[in-house]
């Protein structure tokens, strides 16, 4: 793959013809990660992460914390302020409050990371000691081993790339219930067909080529 091609491409479809340094340093670790990859593997599901990607971190394609908070403690001051107004309907147990370890189990990462229990799963599924450091999920390689190991396997909801992009089905708004049922399904969608269309750009592939996994 051409990446002068792939970063000219989103520069312009996804990043309003700019793209800062950050943003390239988190393409290219996602696209790192993919090249080891074993062959053939199906670039809806690279471009489908991406998108993930582009849409949990608010495009800065850089690990974030849940709110976006600059810090663990302004984040758990922001869900419990929340919380505590019942603007978190969908939330039983604050798992932001740091528990007898003083550790916050808060949404982190390239993807929002919740609960004690999903950190232990990709602790497991990575290699990583998050339940030790649940910190280190804001390191950019640990957050793309996450995005990768989560998405494939199905370990966020259930859910995993396989179920939506195979030789026999093409389902981008479904892909959603990978990460978060269908909020902005539609939105990510569409940030994942303009990823395939650069990837297949700075591959060679024709912008005419069907929907089957190339």
């Amino acid at each position: 793959m051409d990446r002068t091609v792939f970063f000219k491409a989103v520069r312009a479809s996804l990043f309003d013809g700019a793209l800062k340094r950050g943003q390239v340093d988190g393409l290219a670790a996602i696209l790192d990660r993919w090249a080891r990859m074993p062959e053939p593997a199906d670039r809806r599901w690279l471009a489908y992460m991406l998108a993930t990607a582009h849409h949990e971190t608010g495009r800065t394609m850089q690990p974030v914390r849940e709110t976006f908070a600059t810090s663990d403690e302004r984040a758990i001051a922001i869900l419990e302020a929340q919380f505590r107004k019942g603007g978190l309907p969908s939330v039983s147990t604050p798992y932001w409050r740091r528990d007898g370890e003083g550790k916050s189990w808060l949404g982190r990462g390239l993807v929002q990371l919740t609960h004690r229990v999903n950190y232990a799963t990709m602790a497991q599924a990575t290699g990583i000691d998050l339940l030790t450091h649940p910190e280190r999920a804001m390191e950019l390689t640990v957050a793309v081993d996450i995005l990768f190991a989560g998405m494939q396997s199905g370990a966020f909801t259930g859910k995993r790339l396989s179920d939506y992009f195979s030789l026999s089905r093409d389902c981008w708004t479904g892909a959603r219930r990978i990460i978060n049922g269908r909020d902005k399904a539609e939105l990510v969608a569409s940030y994942g067909r303009r990823y395939l269309a650069a990837l297949r750009l700075a591959s060679g592939v024709p912008p005419a080529v069907g929907r089957s996994a190339v």
